[in-house]
């Protein structure tokens, strides 16, 4: 009969919208797996830089591909003005700021953050072999290379030891420079950000060496979402504890740093 025909198709309707409906209530992958936008300036390696084939790699990345992987959502890489970062997050332009930033107080007030994944530390880098630099100390009557408008840079400049005991403190446009010059015998060591040295000494692997002593203050990573992006928030600190606890992190630092350097 055609009712019965009519009938049918109305209940096979109504069993497929419940079907859908039940689907898509399923959070267990975050916000029913929408892709996750993730903010970074592309220019910052080994955390998110362009490769020679102009794709997007770094630390950072191999972090975010993993931790969406686990999410089972979609992950895209926009570069971003790093220095309108908050107002990107605020707009929803992006859903994550993951390339190597600073968890500080300022920046709570405007974003939520994962916990710390790793530190931010300006350390000493030497010559393969160098026995007389072991710590701060040790570098008096030296010369001493940094980054100009580096973390390092504020430091020295700010301490009394600096001016007073070593001998000269040559400043560079860029680590890479004051690494080149450290391996040619120009200057006795450079003080900088242990992320960017590890990673040029993962390159370069029989000429430098770091000694593993913190110059300064010593600052965090973190991972920041948007204030009321709770759910993602906790989503991402889930999978990112996973991969702490299975090797998995300490995995893709050794890859980029030659050693695992996240926080246990």
């Amino acid at each position: 009969m055609k009712w019965k025909k009519l009938l049918a198709l109305g209940l096979a309707a109504i069993m497929t919208t419940v079907v859908a409906a039940g689907c898509g209530s399923d959070t267990s992958k975050g916000d029913n797996g929408k892709k996750i936008v993730v903010g970074l300036d592309d220019n910052f390696p080994p955390m998110g830089f362009k490769d020679e084939s102009n794709n997007i790699v770094g630390f950072d990345i191999d972090l975010a591909k993993e931790a969406s992987k686990r999410l089972g959502r979609e992950v895209e890489f926009k570069a971003i003005d790093w220095s309108s970062k908050e107002a990107e997050l605020k707009s929803g332009r992006v859903d994550i700021l993951w390339n190597g930033l600073d968890i500080t107080e300022k920046r709570k007030e405007n974003m939520l953050f994962s916990d710390p994944y790793m530190d931010n530390r300006q350390i000493i880098f030497v010559k393969k072999g160098t026995k007389d630099i072991k710590d701060e100390a040790s570098m008096a009557g030296k010369v001493i290379g940094t980054q100009s408008a580096s973390s390092a840079e504020e430091y020295i400049d700010g301490s009394a030891f600096f001016k007073e005991k070593v001998k000269e403190v040559k400043k560079y446009s860029d680590f890479v420079s004051a690494f080149m010059d450290l391996e040619n015998g120009r200057i006795d060591a450079v003080v900088g950000d242990e992320i960017v040295g590890r990673y040029y000494m993962s390159k370069h692997p029989d000429s430098l060496e770091a000694v593993d002593v913190a110059i300064g203050e010593v600052s965090t990573f973190g991972i920041g979402f948007a204030k009321d992006n709770q759910q993602l928030r906790d989503d991402v600190q889930k999978v990112l504890n996973e991969m702490k606890a299975d090797g998995t992190m300490a995995k893709i630092s050794e890859k980029w740093f030659g050693k695992d350097i996240t926080k246990k």
